[in-house]
């Protein structure tokens, strides 16, 4: 069977119409990442000049062997910077748990309270399946009103934005890595996940789970430091 190859245009005109086709195309779909460099401009801080909330969320990003994955760790470890620098009170720690072996927000608790931060301190969300849910969730279950986002620095953006279109006040500290496999990675995942973002955030549907309120922050807060 002979395949037919597509064959370009023959006229300047129509050669002109592909190329305008393709640069609008490349336009469309740069415009989220675009989006998201721009809405977040003013809200990605370093560690040492985030200002202070009553909350810092981390976002799950992998266990291995039941331990957090190194990139994780490293989110966890910025949290528990800030909380010893008092620039936080609290860490809402926000993750997979859709099966029992695979427990994100119990194995970030025990890091953290192996670093120094106290249990009544950390409060955990097990149906954080992704950013968004992560955002809403972190709004609509556990009334953050304003919060510090620790994540990677190429995913930070996308976690203030989203968090800023749950309606939650967002500074964001991007932990920086080295420039590795995984990070090369991520930084490509982030191309194709900002057109999501950028439709979550139009659309705004619910989480995959949100059930009722839950008084975990407000009760860490409560809680003497």
């Amino acid at each position: 069977m002979r395949i037919r190859r597509p064959r370009l245009p023959r006229t300047r005109a129509g050669q002109r119409r592909l190329l305008q086709g393709v640069v609008a195309g490349c336009v469309l779909a740069l415009a989220p990442a675009a989006w998201l460099h721009l809405s977040t401009a003013d809200r990605l801080r370093p560690l040492a000049d985030v200002p202070r909330a009553d909350v810092a969320v981390v976002f799950g990003a992998g266990l291995w062997h039941g331990e957090p994955s190194p990139y994780l760790a490293h989110r966890l470890d910025a949290a528990a910077e800030l909380y010893r620098a008092g620039r936080i009170d609290v860490v809402l720690v926000t993750g997979d748990n859709s099966r029992a072996d695979y427990d994100e927000p119990d194995a970030m608790r025990a890091y953290l309270t192996r670093h120094g931060v106290p249990d009544r301190r950390v409060v955990s969300d097990y149906a954080g399946f992704d950013t968004w849910d992560s955002c809403v969730r972190a709004k609509k279950i556990f009334g953050v009103d304003r919060a510090v986002l620790v994540s990677q620095d190429f995913h930070i953006r996308r976690a203030v934005a989203l968090c800023e279109a749950a309606g939650i006040d967002s500074y964001g500290v991007g932990v920086a890595e080295e420039r590795d496999v995984t990070w090369y990675y991520g930084g490509v995942r982030e191309i194709f996940a900002a057109g999501k973002a950028a439709l979550d955030a139009v659309v705004e549907p619910d989480p995959r789970f949100l059930g009722p309120r839950e008084p975990g922050v407000r009760e860490a807060l409560a809680s003497e430091r």
